[in-house]
């Protein structure tokens, strides 16, 4: 099934600073752009992914397949289709997994971080994001497994 992606700007500015001096320094504006991935329920308040200049926020991503659910057979089938829809999901907002500089791993148990991390690992061969991992309680859809990452985007060639 293939999804499209609707992009809206939402305009920040940020507030006038006074120094001690009684100067007022220039007011800054910031571009963010949100993501919107349809095939969410319109009332859901979740955007895929918010891109702010050239970093990219991608929300956490589960060991899902479109239209069949949680991938079965554990932490090791779950991190696989974690990692491949993160690349999909970077992919559609114009980045990759060689982009990627930071992920947060969200573990059902933390006694899975060792096969997770040995799986986690194959997606990046090229670098090391740094990452962290934490233990929680559970996860949607008894999740083994959930990832986020932070990546950039090459906006030379877009208007």
């Amino acid at each position: 099934m293939l999804y499209k992606c609707v992009f809206t700007s939402v305009l920040f500015a940020a507030t006038t600073v006074t120094s001690l001096q009684g100067q007022e320094s220039m007011e800054t504006h910031k571009q963010m752009h949100m993501v919107e991935y349809l095939g969410v329920r319109p009332s859901s308040p979740f955007s895929e992914a918010v891109r702010v200049g050239n970093t990219l926020y991608l929300s956490g991503k589960l060991g899902t397949v479109p239209g069949q659910g949680l991938v079965e057979g554990g932490i090791v089938p779950e991190t696989e289709q974690t990692m491949r829809n993160i690349a999909a999901a970077l992919e559609r907002h114009g980045s990759s997994m060689d982009e990627v500089v930071k992920c947060t791993v969200f573990l059902a148990d933390i006694a899975d971080f060792r096969e997770m991390s040995s799986t986690y690992v194959n997606f990046f061969p090229n670098n090391k994001p740094a990452r962290s991992a934490v233990a929680v309680g559970s996860l949607v859809l008894n999740a083994r497994v959930e990832i986020e990452c932070i990546a950039t985007v090459d906006l030379s060639g877009r208007m």
